[in-house]
């Protein structure tokens, strides 16, 4: 197992900001055949990196996140396709083999950090850089592509972005076809409190750092109480009543700035599991998903794979979205997880799903 990276020379994002010299990681198993047409995606979730199957090296205690279903002779048979994943630009992971451009690195233009000066992005440019580096590897045709919660929103990103490329797309655990607002606050709500706490008092250890998948899980109750929220922003902060689309990632942490700025002098950024900056850029992002205008642009065959027990995006998303591709005229299926780890079930349960995908895959 190896990882590799590629760098873009150049990269324009969907909201028409250039920048240079993109770097991303990936990884890739088994082989590409002559006609470029085997070909399998797999879109990370959140927190995750581009580590999906296999071990670096054979004395390594940990496989990557998906092995139970990556694989000769499992679900995603790897002595049939070409598996590729790659790191999402902005990863959010620390110190975990994550290869990527985000906030924190160096702008070529100017030999200074991005910081706050870093494009707003959105799904759309993660699948964006992704399909350049599918493009140089020679692939012509992705027979799915597929990913669990933030990895669900990139899967059907691609279907809608390149319809004439994508075969299939696996959305487990996600959201269907966009974030709805009270659920997209959700995110604010969790990077205002344990990061701004994180400013004022030092953790004991790295271990310490806040779980965004946790603390969203947690969280994931308020989702479906609109009237808490209301559909213009939260209760009792009449400052945020404004569209996603007019907000940048700064408000998200007001004293983002400074939370940085802290933990780079106190030395505990290189402890802390998560970069902050890029946590307030990819929840950014995500907040933005909204594939309902382009729904019609969907070709794929579709496997939702929702978790019973998820409190975050819940089987009813899943449901709703899949009935809305049905009646436009897409082959549609759902397989339902029954693990009792709520949204992790996506990747700590999957192989309660391997006969469901590897069925898909043979469609």
């Amino acid at each position: 197992m190896q990882k590799r990276f590629i760098v873009l020379p150049e990269y324009t994002t969907v909201g028409g900001q250039t920048m240079r010299d993109v770097r991303f990681g990936y990884e890739t198993y088994g082989k590409l055949n002559a006609q470029g047409d085997n070909a399998v995606f797999v879109a990370h979730f959140f927190t995750g990196t581009s580590h999906a199957a296999g071990r670096y090296r054979a004395e390594d205690r940990r496989v990557g996140y998906w092995d139970s279903i990556i694989g000769p002779g499992r679900a995603i048979d790897t002595s049939r396709y070409f598996v590729i994943s790659a790191d999402t630009l902005v990863n959010v992971t620390r110190n975990a083999g994550a290869i990527t451009t985000g906030p924190s690195s160096v702008n070529p233009l100017t030999g200074q950090a991005y910081g706050t000066n870093f494009p707003l992005l959105r799904p759309r440019d993660f699948v964006r850089v992704h399909r350049a580096l599918v493009d140089a590897l020679g692939v012509t045709r992705l027979q799915l592509v597929i990913g669990a919660s933030a990895g669900a929103i990139q899967s059907m990103e691609w279907a809608a972005a390149y319809p004439d490329l994508v075969e299939r797309v696996g959305h487990v655990t996600g959201p269907g076809l966009a974030i709805q607002e009270p659920l997209s606050r959700i995110f604010d709500i969790w990077m205002r409190g344990p990061l701004q706490r994180r400013s004022e008092s030092a953790p004991k250890s790295g271990s310490e750092a806040a779980s965004p998948s946790v603390a969203l899980n947690q969280l994931a109750r308020l989702a479906s109480a609109e009237r808490t929220y209301g559909r213009g922003g939260l209760a009792g902060e009449p400052g945020l009543i404004r569209t996603q689309a007019e907000r940048s990632p700064t408000e998200i942490i007001p004293n983002l700035p400074n939370i940085d700025a802290f933990l780079k002098r106190s030395g505990i950024g290189n402890a802390l599991a998560y970069d902050v900056s890029a946590l307030a850029w990819s929840a950014r992002a995500y907040q933005l998903y909204n594939l309902e205008p382009e729904v019609a642009r969907i070709k794929a065959k579709v496997l939702f794979v929702p978790a019973k027990s998820d409190g975050l995006f819940a089987p009813a998303m899943s449901v709703s979205a899949a009935e809305r591709l049905r009646a436009q005229g897409n082959e549609v299926h759902v397989f339902e997880i029954d693990g009792g780890n709520g949204h992790h079930d996506g990747v700590v349960s999957i192989r309660l799903a391997a006969d469901a995908i590897r069925a898909f895959l043979a469609l």
